[in-house]
């Protein structure tokens, strides 16, 4: 008499196989930069609001000291903001998403830069919007 074949079973994934990303964020940060190519820019501060959305991995992140502080992101676009003069909301928008990924749990940086006065009054703000992907 031969044996009967085992059943077959398809192994259950692994509980680490799976990825959780979480998009951490911060809105409407508003900081004074010395920003702008006309002239009539040069020297002076100006308003800027940012937004920054990162994503991240966060599988099984129980503690704070795992995650991503939004207090680093504020830091940043401060920091950056206190560099000095910077002609194009392009260069700070993406100076920035860099300065975000240089945190390696950070996979994918999108900050979007509001320069408030630059049509004013006939626009409440104009500006760009960045997308830094970490090459993987």
């Amino acid at each position: 008499m031969t044996a009967a074949p085992a059943p077959e079973t398809t192994p259950a994934p692994a509980a680490d196989a799976r990825v959780v990303l979480t998009k951490v964020f911060v809105t409407g940060v508003e900081v004074q930069a010395q920003i702008g190519v006309y002239k009539h820019e040069v020297g002076r501060l100006q308003p800027l609001k940012v937004d920054v959305e990162l994503d991240v991995p966060t599988a099984g992140v129980e503690r704070l000291a795992d995650t991503l502080n939004y207090e680093t992101i504020l830091k940043a676009a401060q920091d950056l903001a206190g560099q000095g003069h910077i002609q194009l909301v392009e260069t700070f928008a993406e100076r920035l998403a860099r300065q975000c990924l240089t945190d390696p749990r950070v996979t994918r940086a999108r900050v979007r830069v509001e320069k408030p006065l630059a049509l004013a009054p006939h626009a409440t703000g104009a500006g760009v919007e960045v997308t830094v992907v970490r090459a993987s």
